[in-house]
């Protein structure tokens, strides 16, 4: 059956929670996701949503967490120190290519022509040494952003990571479930431009053959 597995449904619920959601509401999905999934899952959609919610909802949302869940933070984690700097350079830049595929030039370009301390910050911050953290697949972070910029009303970021999200390997039905699960967080008529806005993606992506749209 096309669509997400149980798992990424509670992740990307999470992911949009902690992103656009009050504490109470969190704490109900995050209740619900416990014991269903992975804790370190869990803990990479947390770290993450402080590129996309701010650091004040991240660290809500993991002492949230380590309330509900009753597991403990690691005691340490050797891939957030500091000396990995000029990995996280390269591991960014391989990253942020796959999910901006051919717009990824023109993506540095822009982002520079604003800062060139964002372009720095968001290849060694945001896809080194965050999103290329291995303990989470590209494809359900991707997923999870699509589900944080969606409960957050960022659309531009949105319209980006849908591209992102199939880039990074999901297919069309994948990002619609994304979407799916997000009807009780996400309002009415948002989440309904949000999949005209899908729809409008995979039409740019797949296009149909010439003189074979009309045959039915």
């Amino acid at each position: 059956m096309p669509g997400i597995d149980e798992q990424t449904r509670h992740l990307v619920r999470i992911a949009a929670s902690i992103a656009g959601a009050d504490e109470q509401t969190t704490r109900i999905v995050m209740e619900a996701a416990s014991g269903q999934v992975l804790s370190a899952a869990v803990d990479e959609v947390i770290l993450q949503s402080y590129l996309f919610a701010g650091f004040p909802r991240a660290l809500n949302a993991a002492r949230m967490w380590r309330s509900v869940s009753g597991i403990a933070a690691p005691a340490h984690d050797p891939s957030a120190e500091l000396e990995n700097g000029s990995e996280w350079v390269e591991r960014g830049e391989k990253t942020c290519e796959i999910v901006y595929g051919e717009s990824y030039g023109l993506l540095r370009e822009n982002i520079r022509d604003l800062h060139p301390a964002l372009d720095a910050w968001m290849i060694t911050d945001g896809y080194g040494k965050v999103l290329s953290r291995p303990d989470l697949d590209l494809k359900t972070r991707e997923l999870c952003i699509v589900a944080a910029c969606a409960a957050s009303g960022q659309q531009r970021q949105l319209h980006s990571h849908l591209h992102g999200a199939l880039n990074a390997g999901a297919s069309g039905e994948e990002v619609s479930a994304t979407l799916d699960a997000l009807a009780d967080l996400v309002g009415d008529s948002d989440l309904s431009r949000y999949r005209g806005l899908l729809s409008r993606v995979l039409a740019r992506r797949h296009p149909p053959v010439s003189g074979t749209a009309d045959v039915h």
